[in-house]
């Protein structure tokens, strides 16, 4: 009898070293990785594959720590299903504490910002710069004639329609899905503005007056001015027409030359009457806006104040606009000085 008291009296208190070592090593961070690294945890996977793969890439000591520690997260009751995806680990952590982050669904994404005016070739360079993938293969996705065709048969590209917002963006995103995101993201804008049918010319003008207009209160006046030309059959003129021009064919050094104005190539509105055959970026709901109610206006013209502000001085005649552009070349040499 006593002698098998002392043995249950030896279990208790090895159950309690156990216990007492269990909840010490849980208590220990761990790092058995040199870099950060990616876990990818699939939907399905079951628990048990979950701790292997965790210990595997040296987030935790063993697939026993990892599973002890939501069997004490269930005895607490604060154990919360865990969520598929992609960790990223670059620091010592607890057991409990990945468990914790897995259940709370803390991935790994990039954070792609899209302002608006950016064009594809931009929005590329972004990408590549944040290392998600290189910055031409988001131009040819965005040329890609079967998801043009989706969104606007007569658009040369998705320019135009690569919603500006932010992105959470993972490493495995394609460029392809990258472009079906941010349509996906323009189609919601216009169906919340109660717009069912977006037209090529809308969106193409749009585009002209978020490159031009800094100021919101000035977009719907440059809006009415490029809406009197195109009915005038004048030429737009549109600087960032030329620009882009120059970025399709790989010239642009970030200032415009009188080569540029004399290009032929469509886009150029200085040769060109009309409007271009497509978008030359990517404008915001305001400049969608503001093509869609124009301002009240009798003006021809535009061209910035000389103060700074990103504003523009209208002008209703040829004389009166040629006093403006005056006024402001003589600004501009004052703020050489």
């Amino acid at each position: 009898m006593r002698r098998g008291v002392r043995i249950l009296g030896l279990l208790v208190l090895l159950a309690i070293f156990a216990g007492a070592y269990a909840v010490y090593r849980l208590s220990q961070p761990y790092r058995g990785f040199s870099d950060a690294v990616f876990v990818d945890l699939p939907r399905g996977i079951s628990t048990y594959s979950m701790a292997t793969r965790l210990a595997s890439a040296g987030v935790v000591r063993s697939r026993w720590d990892f599973l002890a520690a939501r069997l004490e997260a269930r005895l607490r009751e604060q154990a919360r299903p865990l969520k598929a995806g992609e960790y990223r680990f670059d620091r010592a952590a607890t057991a409990s504490e990945v468990a914790a982050r897995i259940a709370r669904g803390d991935t790994f994404f990039y954070s792609l910002v899209v302002p608006e005016g950016k064009n594809m070739f931009e929005i590329g360079a972004t990408a590549q710069h944040l290392g998600i993938f290189p910055a031409d293969k988001f131009v040819e996705a965005a040329r890609d004639s079967a998801l043009i065709r989706d969104l606007d048969p007569d658009a040369p590209s998705l320019e135009g329609y690569l919603y500006p917002d932010t992105y959470k963006i993972g490493r495995h995103t394609t460029p392809a899905e990258l472009c079906r995101m941010m349509t996906a993201r323009f189609r919601e804008a216009w169906r919340k503005a109660g717009i069912t049918a977006p037209t090529h010319d809308i969106v193409t003008l749009a585009s002209l007056v978020e490159k031009e207009g800094k100021l919101p209160e000035d977009r719907p006046m440059i809006a009415a001015v490029f809406q009197h030309r195109l009915k005038l059959g004048m030429k737009l003129e549109c600087d960032p027409t030329t620009i882009y021009a120059a970025e399709l064919q790989g010239r642009y050094t970030g200032i415009i030359h009188r080569s540029d104005l004399n290009s032929q190539n469509p886009y150029n509105t200085y040769q060109h009457s009309g409007l271009p055959p497509g978008p030359i970026a990517n404008p915001g709901m305001d400049a969608l806006n503001a093509v869609l109610h124009p301002a009240v206006t009798d003006a021809l013209y535009f061209v910035l104040r000389p103060d700074g502000s990103g504003g523009h001085e209208f002008s209703k005649d040829l004389a009166r606009h040629q006093k403006a552009v005056e006024s402001y070349r003589r600004g501009l040499k004052r703020s050489l000085r």
